[in-house]
């Protein structure tokens, strides 16, 4: 499996030691930068080219690293076709991929051991979508949104009351 990684120098540490653990463990890692520390580099540059060619690529994966996660990870969804989910721990790795399909995981850098960053990115690569008909309908709810920039229908039971509504 292909993996695109993208960082910032906050997450540069990480980013190399990913790529070694990604080869050791027979992925291909393709690295989106940054190549050298900067510490006024802008992670938009790396994280969207990472994103952009998980969404292009079928079957591939992407990890986005910077200090708290939270920038990259907005960053990969701004990206049509990416579902980039922020991972704090090992239950939120599986739960990006087996309810949202997420195909990009962003981690910070600066938030926990490198150890259990790599933990997190592993479970993320090992977990498949579960495929549910409630995760599915969900996910292509969002993907009609972002194909089309119309809202999903409101579900009879929020029929009753509507927002600006008395």
């Amino acid at each position: 499996m292909r993996v695109h990684l993208g960082s910032d120098h906050a997450g540069l540490e990480l980013k190399e030691q990913l790529l070694n653990w990604l080869a050791d463990h027979g992925y291909e890692a393709v690295d989106h930068g940054p190549f050298v520390y900067d510490a006024l580099d802008d992670y938009p540059v790396f994280c969207l080219r990472a994103a952009e060619a998980t969404a292009d690529e079928d079957g591939s994966l992407g990890v986005v690293i910077g200090g708290s996660g939270n920038g990259e990870a907005i960053a990969a969804n701004k990206v049509k076709g990416v579902r980039a989910a922020l991972v704090w721990s090992e239950e939120t790795a599986v739960l990006a991929r087996e309810h949202n399909d997420a195909n990009v995981v962003s981690v910070g850098g600066r938030m926990h051991a490198v150890e259990d960053m790599i933990r997190f990115v592993e479970v993320f690569l090992e977990t498949a979508y579960s495929g549910e008909e409630r995760h599915t309908r969900r996910i292509r709810m969002l993907s009609d949104y972002e194909k089309t920039g119309n809202l999903p229908d409101l579900p009879d039971s929020a029929l009753g009351h509507r927002p600006g509504q008395s």
